[in-house]
């Protein structure tokens, strides 16, 4: 199916969060995550299906000063 992550069209054959995660090599990665502009905590993630035309977000924590 088709999505956009981080605003660039994807193909995945993921069915939730998690799955995409691991599609990414991101699932032990530590970010933030968002479906269609909704936040969706760690614990959610296999809970949250993906479907065509979705846009997830995928967010690393940054350092800085």
């Amino acid at each position: 199916m088709k999505i956009i992550v981080n605003g660039e069209p994807a193909e995945t054959g993921a069915g939730t969060l998690a799955d995409l995660l691991n599609e990414l090599d991101l699932a032990d990665a530590m970010i933030a995550t968002a479906v269609n502009g909704a936040m969706v905590r760690k614990v959610k993630r296999s809970e949250i299906a993906i479907r065509d035309g979705d846009r997830v977000e995928i967010l690393a924590p940054m350092q800085g000063g």
